[in-house]
């Protein structure tokens, strides 16, 4: 409905026709700057007034208690929370507030975006149970072992210093609920006003891509590649920035028209966790060396399951 109204817009104000890619590229960037602004400021302003409740030192606890639970405790986490690639970095912010360590924090960020309710009622009905749960524990064992990886090769040393544990703040059972409210928009404010200049760079990358590469072009070069074309679709997977209820999708019309599943899904991997603006909005979290050995963990691993998902299905199907 609001993207209607946003074409609408669009055709009434610059005279283009809907269909056109030029009017396509603007109803994409308007959309989505708009909702990932509006997602960031409510749930930075949700957990801000959540974590009047909840004390730091007891975020930590959890996810720190057990160091080996931890990583799948996060990656959980993000399951089942439905967001994209770029809404899930204001949590995974404040998991890094709460002092808990870069590895379950990257397990969040891993697989909030590859694993989620709509996504994988999606895939239930285009690609069927078996292979739903073969994607479901492969998406959780990425984000799992890149976290592990992450955290013994201590990049942590890489995010930047106002985005580390240091806020002391502790619970106070004191507060009224208006106060709360105010510590919670005081955060909103605070975060979305460092952060709003990266989205709307990394959402208009998204739309120029998403608006003047077509899926036919994909497609091409993906059948044209043999063995490489694993590697090759998460290449290709990345700098595109797509709901996964857009690309899923894409990656059923590559299977049915005779890309091998596993490169099918290392596409819709790379698109939904490895966004081109998601790294520039991490630009504002971390420093590059770490978004590029982040990109490079993450995008081997989805490698590799494009691999294992093409080697069972020649095997068994």
């Amino acid at each position: 409905m609001i993207q209607k109204i946003i074409s609408f817009l669009i055709t009434y104000a610059f005279k283009l026709e809907p269909t056109s890619r030029l009017a396509q590229t603007l109803n994409f960037f308007i959309y989505d700057t708009v909702k990932i602004l509006l997602l960031l400021f409510f749930m930075i302003g949700l957990i801000g007034i959540l974590r009047t409740y909840i004390s730091y030192k007891t975020i930590q606890k959890l996810l720190s208690k057990k160091k080996g639970a931890s990583y799948a405790i996060a990656s959980l986490f993000g399951a089942i929370t439905p967001f994209c690639s770029c809404s899930s970095i204001p949590i995974f912010m404040s998991l890094l507030k709460a002092g808990v360590s870069s590895g379950p924090a990257f397990s969040f960020l891993i697989t909030s975006p590859m694993i989620n309710e709509y996504l994988v009622v999606l895939m239930l009905g285009f690609f069927g149970f078996k292979i739903t749960v073969a994607y479901i524990i492969f998406g959780l064992m990425l984000g799992v072992l890149s976290g592990v990886l992450i955290e013994k090769l201590n990049l942590g040393r890489f995010i930047k210093e106002d985005f580390t544990a240091g806020d002391d703040f502790e619970e106070e059972e004191g507060w009224a609920f208006g106060e709360r409210l105010e510590y919670g928009l005081e955060q909103a404010f605070l975060i979305v006003r460092k952060l709003w200049f990266w989205v709307v760079l990394g959402v208009g990358i998204g739309a120029i891509i998403h608006g003047f590469i077509p899926e036919e072009a994909i497609h091409g070069i993906l059948e044209k590649t043999g063995f490489f074309s694993v590697p090759l679709a998460a290449i290709l997977g990345i700098p595109i920035y797509a709901n996964c209820s857009a690309v899923v999708p894409i990656a059923v019309v590559l299977f049915n028209k005779g890309v091998p599943l596993g490169t099918a899904l290392a596409f819709m991997m790379a698109v939904a966790a490895l966004s081109l603006p998601e790294a520039v909005i991490l630009k504002r979290v971390m420093k590059t060396q770490l978004i590029m050995i982040f990109f490079a963990i993450v995008g081997g691993g989805i490698i590799l399951v494009g691999y294992l998902f093409n080697a069972i299905t020649s095997a068994f199907l």
